[in-house]
């Protein structure tokens, strides 16, 4: 099952919610600290490279070297 997010505002999510449930869609609602960290969590996965990088070549970047 998959699962879809639409940002809306509150009448088009309101009329967009029932439409859901008269469907059968189990429907939740997130609130926006949720919404910015499913983003998050999308930008995150989608800058994945698959590398594994050396502690000490971090400490090097972060230090300027």
């Amino acid at each position: 099952m998959g699962a879809i997010i639409i940002k809306a505002d509150s009448q088009s999510s309101k009329i967009l919610k029932d439409l859901a449930k008269h469907l059968g869609a189990i429907v939740t609602t997130v609130r926006d600290e949720q919404y910015e960290d499913l983003l998050l969590g999308k930008m995150m996965e989608d800058a994945k490279t698959g590398t594994s990088v050396s502690k000490e070549s971090i400490f090097k970047k972060l230090n300027g070297r």
